[in-house]
């Protein structure tokens, strides 16, 4: 878990400063998004970038009833960070901590056969009944149990597990593949077949107390899809799943991180100069530069390089050549501002800085995986922690 003082004691060559009000905030707006359904804030991969322990924390506060990982270590280290409540995780590969999750009280999930033979072995172990939730495959082809004889079965032999005290089904799930694009066919297709995979199981008995397959962006759009609990991922870290769906603001959120770096130098250079790796950028005429000391082993994307944007000293740059390991150079086109000076890479946007959005437009991907792959060199800076009122 990546947890930085709220107070750094001396200044920093960069930061990742987290916004845990408009964290909660945001918690909040996905709650009114589905009114009738629990929300379960999803802090996997260390809370996307976030850091797990003081969003998982944050949301709670603003009424998260349930938190979600993938892995089970996520999930455990919440538990030992004292994360209360329900926590679910649901990547698990064969010899897994089944029964440290067990004794931890988390929900965890079962998509095949040999998972639940596994879990049950752990449970007999532990003398403790698990937790676990059935996940069905209506279309994503990842993980999840096929519809049909395979379902049929992993149902039937979770009853009869459940019938000797080994586990309780707690939750009935599944994934969408394209709530992100409106109007896609296989929303539809994936509701139709959920409900079918529901009503067999629990015409068979089980008698869940969440069933859920609604992410962000259905949680935003689709109210039919919300049954019981939503989760949301990135929706709760303040950005769009999807630039189609529309932006942050259209839904009463804003984005929790802001990505800067202090400028290490600045200098005078003639036209005709090579910037960086390859001189894929040459400078057009006298001009300065500035160096933010910042690459691509802090999660910066080397495919943004020669277009990701950088607010300085209160304008608009672009990376001028290959974004490097540890650093990248902007243009400043004459501009002098003071070394210390602070590039703002991307933040909520309201202040004219460049959004994550803006730098996967730049990399050609997805704003997540912007956040995501901040590195841990990065320090994570914690502003209003406390909640207030």
């Amino acid at each position: 878990m990546n947890e930085t003082a709220t107070a750094p004691t001396a200044p920093l060559r960069a930061r990742a400063e987290i916004d845990l009000a408009a964290l909660r905030a945001n918690v909040r707006a996905l709650r009114a998004h589905a009114p009738g359904a629990a929300v379960m804030a999803v802090v996997k991969s260390d809370a996307y970038g976030h850091g797990a322990v003081p969003c998982a924390r944050a949301a709670v506060e603003a009424g998260a009833r349930w938190l979600g990982t993938a892995t089970p270590e996520e999930a455990l280290a919440l538990r030992e960070a004292g994360l209360p409540g329900r926590i679910m995780c649901w990547l698990w590969t064969p010899g897994g901590p089944w029964r440290e999750a067990i004794e931890a009280d988390l929900d965890v999930s079962v998509s095949g056969l040999w998972a639940l033979r596994e879990l049950v072995a752990a449970a007999r172990e532990a003398g403790v009944p698990a937790r676990v939730q059935l996940k069905a495959d209506t279309g994503l082809g990842r993980n999840g149990c096929q519809p049909g004889e395979d379902w049929a079965e992993l149902v039937a032999e979770a009853l009869r597990a459940q019938s000797e005290g080994l586990l309780t089904v707690t939750g009935l799930w599944s994934h969408f593949a394209c709530a992100d694009e409106p109007g896609h066919p296989s929303i539809a297709a994936q509701l139709t077949l959920f409900r079918e995979m529901l009503a067999y199981a629990e015409g068979r008995g089980v008698r869940p107390e969440v069933r859920h397959i609604a992410n962000s962006p259905a949680t935003l759009t689709l109210p039919e899809s919300h049954f019981d609990l939503v989760r949301t991922g990135i929706a709760t870290y303040g950005i769009s799943p999807s630039p189609e769906l529309g932006v942050p603001a259209d839904f009463g959120l804003r984005p929790v991180m802001t990505l800067s770096a202090s400028i290490a130098l600045v200098k005078r250079v003639p036209g005709g100069h090579g910037v960086s790796y390859g001189h894929h950028y040459v400078t057009p005429g006298e001009t300065t530069l500035g160096l933010v000391p910042v690459g691509y082993a802090d999660g910066i994307p080397r495919h943004a390089s020669g277009a990701g944007p950088v607010l300085v000293d209160g304008k608009w740059r672009t990376v001028a050549g290959r974004i490097a390991m540890d650093q990248f150079v902007v243009d400043l086109g004459g501009d002098e501002p003071p070394t210390g000076t602070r590039a703002v890479l991307f933040g909520p946007g309201g202040r004219g800085e460049p959004t994550a959005e803006d730098w996967a437009q730049a990399a050609g991907t997805i704003a997540y995986e912007i956040v995501t792959r901040i590195g841990t060199r990065v320090p994570r800076v914690y502003v209003n922690e406390e909640q207030a009122g």
